[in-house]
Order: C-alpha cells, then sequence, then structure tokens
C-alpha cells in the first residue's frame, strides 16, 4: 500500500504542476513577469539583482543534494551507480552556475522584485523535490531494474546528454553575448546579435529549454518531462515579451533581420 500510496502521490503531483505550468503559459502571454527587462514599479519592493538571483536558485541546488545524499545508505546503495552519478553532476553543475556563478558576473545594477523571487524560491523547491525524490528515490526504490550500471551505454542517455550540453553551450555563450554588448561607460540598448542572436531575440532561453529537454531524455522520467514543459510554459511567452521590447526599440533593424522569438526558424 506504500508503494501505491507514493507513485500516486507522486503521479498526482505531477500532474497538478503540468496544470500549473499550463497556466502560467497562458497567463505570461497576457502579463510580464516583471524582472530584467521587464521590471516596472508596481510590482512593488525589490532587491539587489545579484543576491535575488542567488537566493532564489539556490534551494533547488540543496534540495537535489541533499536528496541524494539522504540515498546514498538506502536501496542496497544502487543510487552509488554511474548513472545516478551522472544525473546529479549535470543538475547540480547547471544550478550551480546559475547559483554561484552567473548572479555575481551579471552586469548593471537593475533589482528583483520580491514577489518574482518569492515565487521562484517556491517553484525550485518544489521542483527540486520532484526531480530529486524520483530520480534518488522513487525510481531506486520501485524500479531498480531502470538506471543499472547498461544506462550510460543506451542510446537515450547519450543523446540526451549531449543533447543538454549543446544546450548549456548555448546558454553559457548566449549570456556572455548579452553582458558584452555595452562597455561600462555606455548606457545605451543594443539588439544582441553574435551567435544565435543572428536567428532568435532570446538565444539565451533556447539554450535553456535545449538543455532541459536533453535532461528529460536522458534520465527517461515524467519527472524530468515536467521540467522541460514547465521550463517552455515559462520562457517561450518570456522570449515573446522580449521579442516585442526589442522590435519597439528597433524596429528598421528588427524587420530587416526578420527574427524569431526563442526557436531558430520556427517561433
Amino acid at each position: 500500500m506504500e508503494h501505491i500510496y507514493t507513485l500516486e502521490f507522486f503521479n498526482n503531483l505531477l500532474f497538478i504542476m503540468a496544470l500549473i505550468g499550463l497556466v502560467v503559459f497562458i497567463a505570461l502571454y497576457f502579463v510580464d513577469a516583471g524582472y530584467g527587462k521587464m521590471r516596472t514599479e508596481k510590482w512593488g519592493p525589490a532587491i539587489n539583482n545579484k543576491v535575488g538571483w542567488c537566493l532564489m536558485e539556490a534551494p533547488v541546488f540543496i534540495v537535489v543534494l541533499f536528496l541524494y545524499s539522504r540515498s546514498l545508505n538506502l536501496y542496497d546503495g544502487v543510487t552509488r551507480n554511474a548513472p545516478y552519478w551522472v544525473f546529479l553532476l549535470l543538475f547540480e553543475l547547471h544550478y550551480f552556475q546559475r547559483s554561484f556563478i552567473f548572479p555575481f558576473i551579471m552586469k548593471g545594477k537593475s533589482k528583483m522584485p520580491l514577489v518574482i523571487m518569492g515565487l521562484s524560491v517556491i517553484w525550485n523547491l518544489i521542483n527540486g523535490y520532484i526531480q530529486g525524490y524520483w530520480l534518488f528515490h522513487i525510481a531506486p526504490q520501485y524500479q531498480p531494474e531502470l538506471y543499472t550500471a547498461d544506462w550510460v551505454k543506451d542510446p537515450r542517455f547519450i543523446i540526451g546528454t549531449c543533447i543538454f550540453f549543446i544546450g548549456m553551450i548555448i546558454n553559457l555563450h548566449s549570456d556572455y553575448v548579452i553582458r558584452h554588448l555595452r562597455k561600462p561607460s555606455d548606457t545605451k540598448h543594443y539588439l544582441p546579435k553574435k551567435g544565435l542572436y543572428k536567428y532568435v531575440t532570446s538565444a539565451n532561453y533556447f539554450g535553456e529549454i535545449t538543455e532541459w529537454l536533453g535532461f528529460a531524455i536522458l534520465t527517461w522520467s515524467a519527472a524530468g518531462l515536467l521540467f522541460f514543459w514547465f521550463s517552455c510554459c515559462n520562457l517561450v511567452p518570456r522570449a515573446n515579451s522580449i521579442y516585442h521590447k526589442y522590435e519597439e526599440e528597433f524596429p528598421d533593424e528588427f524587420n530587416r533581420k526578420r527574427l524569431k522569438r526563442i526557436i531558430p526558424f520556427i517561433y
């Protein structure tokens, strides 16, 4: 009964979060999330952007690491096998960069609304629980045959890992392009033109959703698929808002380039 209850609870949680993702997707086409380029005073009190990013991203890093550490002496030590190490490494590699490196190499003096940071913390805590609990507790306890040592030879693992790193490289390079758009004393706004910004206005978001597509494939899990889905529900409407922002600021150049929003040549 405990087995059924645990899986039933977890599957219900995945379903609920998928529905919430759909609501978020629709809502963000009508309301611009008020951080970065879209921040306005109506979003209320705000804190330093660097601090905000660190505080909202660090929880997921900590939660997943905690859940993995708790699994090491359970389930006959199965989570010490290579696939679990890779899952942990890839997930934590992304969030170490987002939590403890990215915030402190950001340029500018923008602020983050507390409400945005708070909502992000809640999502990251839930997502950290979902990813960590599925990978390091549900899978080894109820499906121990899934992630054996041979999983690293499976085409899904290999293809997914390659896609993950392609997405990470795109994401990191796109962030680099944005950081170097202007010199320290320059306050003008510019349309990014390097890398995948030749084709889309939100190349960094394209890189991020590509990462989580790869993660969903290499783990071949409903939890990973949910993360990819929720990333799309958040970032695709955000990319649409940025697209229209650039369109207003650079109308002539924008029309000449025929840029897409987030997926090259498609959307």
